[in-house]
């Protein structure tokens, strides 16, 4: 029998119990959604899908908040891009 090890994450209450619904509903479990989650990650040697900021002005959870996206973030990528030399 292979080792198991416990995982332990904190999450916002209200998510949780979104997610547990969500699971219930698909057959399984939010622990084996988990689980699914690592095994694909490790397959991929990446993130399971892509993370994307949405196109409007959000706060994001580093800094306590204290840094918004600006809605205007991607007009110097052609700038930054020629300085790396990297073709846009």
């Amino acid at each position: 029998m292979p080792k198991e090890a416990t995982v332990q994450i904190r999450i916002d209450a209200d998510l949780k119990e979104q997610a547990e619904a969500l699971y219930r509903k698909m057959g399984t479990s939010f622990a084996e959604a988990v689980r699914i989650f690592a095994k694909q990650s490790v397959e991929a040697n990446a993130m399971p899908f892509t993370i994307r900021v949405p196109k409007r002005n959000i706060i994001l959870g580093v800094a306590n908040g204290k840094y918004a996206i600006p809605d205007d973030i991607d007009k110097h990528n052609n700038e930054i891009a020629s300085m790396f030399g990297v073709e846009k």
